[in-house]
């Protein structure tokens, strides 16, 4: 019986189309697709990222790092930006789960899509991985909404964030600075013995100083959402906050040497201006132009007065993530609770035609309390990041800085009955050189 032997060129023939079929194929069998079932002892992670994205190099930097930690991490990770094929997967990973591809790195993990790099992105990821190595249901890491009225629900990070918000938009809004300003100018206007031009002039001066700090905060956040969250960017902001901090406690002791206060080269020329806004004889247009631009070179002046707790928190809402729309309710409970006080001081010289100016041993207290709490969210910041993650930890924060403002304040009393005349004599000493 004969065999026939295959010719080369047939054999040539079929080696390659079928080298071309595995190219084709390979491609688009992922090492481990997205969507395979994970092997049941194992826990399994999906990044997408980009090539040349610094976020995502730090991303997969922690990710290594997490599977050295856990050994039955798995993590499968793609490149999105130019690789048409991962593409496709990352699109569709994100579709089965009802998202929309909006920006890399990319984490998927138990069903959740975590978006972008930060400190607080890497301890929710730390906490699902450890959840799920344990046998453990995953809890909603730093997921909290709110109800807002015509929005619906919006998740705000955490019950954490909202506390740390309402407790330093307070404590920011007793500001000696912004509240110095307001009950000398209404004090002036009120002279005119018009209501209407006390309401005016009031409600015109706030609303802009309030925008001008808005648009400070927003400006803080954009760039520490740009510039990405590096431990060297935490230290430098807890080092300025931390800074300002000093300065305020200094100022509550003495003002000599650096101030964060308006300085007494300015307060002339303030008094001046506000005192052409109470002129009766003055026309309200003249009038609301004239308050327009004084809360413009107020709000410029007292920058260095009120930056410190800002752009802490401005940080703290950088380093979360929080969505969009839940930053934007922050913001507004912010500058909101940031009003009250100044509203109530407001309020009540409009209803009674009375303003009552501010006198120098509260604006001292108040220096003593921001400047406090500065300086311990600050210190927190670098040496305890994670402290602010929950709302007792936040509760903790707050009241160190309670108890030693309590502590100073004690001290002091003690002093002053030890020494009832060094201080009255210090400061008029030091009012004379001013």
């Amino acid at each position: 019986m004969t065999t026939r032997r295959a010719s080369p060129w047939r054999v040539g023939a079929l080696a390659g189309l079928t080298l071309v079929v595995l190219a084709l194929l390979l491609p688009a069998v992922p090492t481990r697709a997205a969507s395979d079932p994970p092997d049941p002892d194992t826990v399994e992670l999906v990044i997408f990222h980009g090539d040349g994205c610094p976020h995502c190099a730090n991303m997969l930097e922690f990710l290594d790092e997490l599977q050295d930690e856990y050994d039955d991490l798995v993590v499968a990770d793609y490149e999105v930006w130019y690789d048409g094929v991962n593409q496709r997967l990352f699109t569709d990973t994100l579709a089965s789960l009802g998202e929309q591809p909006d920006a890399v790195p990319t984490v998927v993990v138990d069903g959740q899509v975590i978006v972008g790099h930060s400190g607080a992105i890497e301890r929710r990821i730390e906490a699902i991985i450890e959840d799920l190595t344990a046998g453990r249901e995953p809890s909603d890491a730093g997921e909290y909404e709110i109800d807002v009225p015509f929005v619906g629900g919006v998740d705000v990070g955490s019950r954490s964030m909202v506390g740390a918000t309402a407790l330093i938009a307070f404590v920011d809004g007793v500001n000696p600075c912004s509240l110095w300003v307001l009950s000398m100018l209404l004090a002036l206007v009120i002279h005119s013995g018009s209501r209407t031009r006390v309401a005016l002039v009031g409600g015109l001066f706030l609303l802009i100083t309030s925008l001008l700090y808005g648009l400070y905060m927003l400006g803080a956040y954009s760039t520490l959402a740009i510039v990405g969250r590096r431990t060297s960017i935490r230290v430098a902001v807890a080092l300025v906050a931390g800074t300002f901090g000093v300065l305020h406690i200094k100022e509550h002791f003495t003002t000599r040497g650096p101030s964060v206060s308006i300085g007494a080269e300015h307060k002339p020329g303030l008094f001046q201006k506000m005192r052409k806004l109470a002129d009766i004889d003055q026309s309200l247009p003249a009038t609301l132009g004239g308050t327009a631009v004084l809360a413009v070179g107020v709000s410029l002046l007292e920058t260095p007065c009120t930056a410190g707790l800002p752009l802490l928190w401005t940080d703290l809402l950088a380093d979360r993530d929080v969505p969009l729309s839940g930053a934007a309710v922050l913001f507004a409970l912010y500058l909101g609770i940031f009003l009250v006080d100044e509203l109530v001081i407001f309020g009540a010289a409009v209803a009674t035609m009375r303003a009552t100016k501010m006198q120098e041993h509260h604006g001292q207290a108040l220096q003593l309390i921001g400047g406090t709490l500065m300086l311990t969210l600050a210190l927190s910041m670098v040496l305890a990041p994670g402290l602010l993650e929950s709302l007792t930890g936040t509760i903790v924060v707050f009241g160190i800085a309670g108890l030693v403002t309590a502590a100073v304040m004690l001290v002091e009393m003690w002093w002053r009955q030890r020494h009832p005349t060094t201080r009255q004599a210090r400061r008029a000493r030091e009012r004379a050189r001013a």
